[in-house]
């Protein structure tokens, strides 16, 4: 018979169990994952006084390793407020952001910025690649900010991932929309990092178009165990996802676990998204 209580560090959870031997309990240590992403009592508010606006309100959400987890809630509900706190793009009022163990919100604006470069993955509804470069050039430019060398069996392995092999040095301007959306979420993956944040990537997309980057980020995160962060307004598209949160307000509102289109709209309707 095993008994668990537990304890919980920053950079690993353990779990600490008791076995009776020869009529004495003896602990033995149980260390399990840690969560690729852990918010804490996360807020962020704007303003000061009465015009002060409380864009997040206390949210703790954990992403375990591997998972894909999509945000979604009414215009207004914070969504891209926590994306843009979780991965060290905004500093959090109070409350806590973990990513892969270290403590993101107590950092210095230079040590946050060095692990945005190297562990932090983000895709945006704009492509925001550079004209002048190749798509090659255009992925490897977070190690290139890093003063880090390519892996080059890591490049081609993610470059074959986002079906770009053929195009490393092609320019976007010879790119359709899906195709630099593609660039834009290799860029995020060549660093290898603890999490990807990805804010309303296909909004700029066709539908079509917009279920194969979504398709592609759940063969990721299938394939190579990366954990993903969406947001989005799309309920077809948040199921695409292991999980939803859904927000209202700043706060959390709830969670569902494989849901369906229908299943994830009509949550919304009940959050008055529309």
């Amino acid at each position: 018979m095993l008994l668990l209580r537990g304890h919980y560090r920053l950079s690993e959870a353990v779990l600490v169990g008791w076995r009776r031997v020869r009529g004495l309990m003896i602990p033995v240590p149980v260390v399990t994952a840690a969560p690729a992403v852990q918010l804490v009592s996360l807020s962020k508010v704007y303003g000061s006084g009465p015009t002060a606006v409380t864009a997040l309100d206390r949210v703790s959400i954990e992403l375990a390793k591997g998972s894909f987890t999509a945000v979604m809630g009414p215009s207004g509900s914070g969504k891209s407020t926590l994306l843009h706190c979780a991965a060290g793009l905004d500093r959090p009022t109070s409350g806590s952001v973990v990513l892969g163990g270290i403590e993101l919100s107590v950092l210095p604006e230079a040590a946050r910025t060095r692990i945005r470069r190297e562990r932090v993955g983000v895709v945006f509804q704009a492509y925001n690649l550079l004209a002048s470069l190749t798509v090659e050039q255009n992925i490897g430019l977070p190690l290139r900010l890093a003063d880090r060398r390519v892996d080059r069996a890591w490049l081609h392995q993610v470059v074959t991932a986002v079906g770009l092999a053929d195009r490393l040095v092609d320019r976007p301007s010879q790119l359709s929309g899906g195709q630099q959306q593609r660039v834009a979420i290799a860029r995020a993956l060549v660093t290898r990092p603890d999490a990807v944040f990805a804010d309303e990537p296909t909004g700029a997309l066709d539908t079509g178009t917009g279920r194969q980057v979504l398709r592609l980020l759940r063969d990721l995160v299938d394939a190579t165990g990366q954990t993903v962060l969406l947001v989005t307004h799309d309920p077809v598209a948040a199921a695409f996802a292991d999980r939803v949160v859904f927000l209202a307000d700043g706060r959390l509102a709830g969670s569902l676990d494989g849901p369906s289109p229908e299943l994830i709209a009509e949550r919304m309707a009940h959050l008055g998204a529309w």
